[in-house]
């Protein structure tokens, strides 16, 4: 789960940003494979689209003439029109909503829905389909503007069709289109996908839906990226307390205009409030009487306020890598960067047996040690090869990056060990994947929708506060994230951002719950292990202990245990015994 940074010290992205989880699901890009280079920037080359943006990617099935713009063309670009008549709906539909529920869903290439190369090959896949599915800016006014999301399908590849079960990788702003089209067929999650169609969807503003929220231009981010804040001075906060205030300005003043809708009413639309109304829109426009759901990390958030608002139209659902719904936002911060230095600390064990480390081997004396190798980077962003420079800020975040999955965290040791020796490239592959920039220089807007999501979800603060006694304790949960640079009060985004809190404080389950199941992580560094344990009980679903140090465990570590275990849950409604323990 992302979590809220009130001033420059957790992830040191100048209190901008914030720190992310997305799950990595076995099969996909993974960080390990995506980041492990082996060259320099100017030796690397880049794979561009393989089929023509308007061409059908083969098993896909397309009906121009049914298309609510005439013709079907990848993601709806400027107006979004009413939903398509002619789809039979499913299961409960709210009143006013019969348009949205019922709506026809047009089913076209997924090539032109994919927005950078590096996903070229994965979104050209055999039988994948995507389409567009209109959701209401407002649903208090179902009848003003639409917006419109982006979903794929991989099709069920077994006789025995159980049904679709929609997929959320987490974030917020992980692309559920991506997720799909590298788990299809990808080998480890064969069995499920025998039973089900696989079904992704890329949430308001992000990805293949429309309108995109649009806060900076690449380069902007990029200029971003290569300057340190600092706190030192009065001169220096003003300067950070500026780009704050510019940065949602932006997002005001350049988001939803191509679209024609205001982009203050768009942004308030992005919380997990709305999202969850948008799965259960189309959860009746797949035919679905009932939804089968299997969300990560922030997926996970989604699955429990789906819980608060539809109890009664939930088949099964599986949360991994769990946040608690109903914890406060300052101590969940202060309890997921205590976990994020734990896993620091495991992983520096880990280097310390290695033949080498930059980190040495006493555990007493890793944490300064880090500090030893990146504070210097403060003053003196290190130089690369491609013309960027390796800030502060990066390292930290090329180094959290690879704490999410044990199985980067040999990429990290030789991260760091190049940047003991004045080579900074592997942090910044690291930074640049979590960052969501691609290799043609494009960011995705997935940290974007991070901030917007946070700000409609989260209480917000005084802008003008002068309390540090969070940021203080932020501090002292994550040393190795600490700059060494004075604490003081700065705003968050959300503190100025726009219209307020949207989602209820209070989640609990309505009645006719079936059974669902948590799996959480011992030494998950972003969701830490007790918010699992607390969402089960909330819920009274059965609890799948993991041990191990990663984010996340279901299709994505190999773990035997959880996958038969959920899976089988998942195709037959047999709830794995509840305390089941994997590792």
């Amino acid at each position: 789960m992302r979590s809220r940074s009130s001033h420059a010290i957790p992830l040191a992205v100048a209190a901008l940003l914030l720190v992310g989880c997305a799950t990595q699901i076995a099969g996909s890009a993974a960080p390990a494979e995506s980041v492990a280079v082996t060259s320099a920037p100017d030796s690397e080359t880049t794979t561009g689209p393989t089929a023509d943006g308007t061409t059908t990617a083969p098993g896909a099935s397309i009906n121009p003439s049914s298309s609510p713009v005439g013709t079907a063309s990848g993601p709806i670009e400027g107006r979004i029109p009413r939903p398509l008549p002619g789809g039979v709906g499913a299961g409960t539909i709210p009143a006013g909503l019969d348009d949205f529920y019922q709506q026809e869903l047009t089913w076209q290439s997924c090539v032109p829905f994919n927005d950078t190369p590096d996903n070229a090959e994965y979104y050209a896949k055999p039988g994948l389909t995507c389409a567009n599915l209109i959701v209401p800016l407002s649903y208090a006014d179902p009848s003003g503007p639409t917006v419109s999301m982006a979903v794929m399908k991989s099709p069920a590849t077994g006789s025995d069709r159980v049904g679709a079960i929609q997929i959320n990788p987490g974030g917020p702003g992980a692309s559920g289109l991506t997720t799909v089209a590298q788990m299809s067929g990808d080998g480890t999650s064969d069995t499920l996908h025998e039973s089900f169609d696989f079904i992704g969807f890329d949430t308001r503003g992000l990805g293949g839906s429309r309108p995109l929220i649009r806060c900076q231009t690449d380069q902007e981010k990029d200029a971003f990226r290569a300057a340190n804040q600092r706190t030192r001075t009065a001169a220096e906060v003003s300067v950070a307390r500026g780009l704050i205030e510019q940065y949602v300005q932006q997002c005001i003043d350049r988001t939803g205009a191509d679209a024609g809708i205001d982009g203050t009413a768009f942004l308030v639309s992005l919380g997990t409030t709305d999202t969850v109304k948008d799965m259960d829109v189309l959860r009746s426009a797949l035919g679905e009487e009932e939804l089968t759901y299997l969300g990560y990390s922030y997926g996970t958030l989604l699955g429990s306020v789906y819980i608060d608002q539809f109890s009664a139209n939930i088949r099964a659902m599986v949360l991994d890598g769990a946040v608690d719904p109903n914890g406060d936002s300052d101590e969940k911060l202060v309890n997921q960067l205590a976990g994020f230095q734990g896993t620091f600390e495991a992983f520096a064990k880990w280097c310390g047996e290695q033949a080498t480390c930059a980190l040495g081997k006493d555990p007493a004396k890793v944490t300064a040690r880090y500090q030893q190798l990146t504070r210097p980077l403060l003053d003196s962003p290190l130089k690369l090869t491609d013309g960027r420079v390796l800030t502060y800020s990066d390292a930290v975040t090329g180094t959290i990056m690879a704490l999410y999955s044990d199985s980067i965290w040999s990429t990290l040791r030789r991260g760091l060990e190049d940047l003991s020796n004045g080579d900074g490239y592997v942090l910044m592959a690291l930074a640049d994947y979590y960052s969501g920039r691609d290799s043609s220089g494009h960011y995705s807007a997935d940290l974007d929708i991070l901030n917007a999501v946070h700000c409609m979800d989260d209480p917000r603060k005084d802008p003008n506060n002068t309390d540090t006694a969070v940021a203080e304790k932020a501090a002292a949960a994550a040393p190795f994230q600490d700059s060494g640079d004075p604490i003081v009060a700065l705003p968050s985004i959300c503190d100025l951002w726009p219209g307020e809190q949207t989602l209820e404080s209070d989640i609990r389950p309505g009645p006719g719950l079936p059974t669902t199941v948590v799996i959480s992580t011992t030494g998950d560094p972003a969701t830490p292990y007790a918010a699992g344990v607390s969402l089960a009980e909330q819920l009274d679903a059965a609890l799948i202990s993991v041990e191990g140090d990663r984010h996340t465990a279901y299709l994505s570590a190999g773990i035997d245990c959880v996958d038969a275990a959920v899976t089988e849950y998942l195709v037959s409604l047999k709830a794995p015994k509840d305390g089941l323990t994997c590792s």
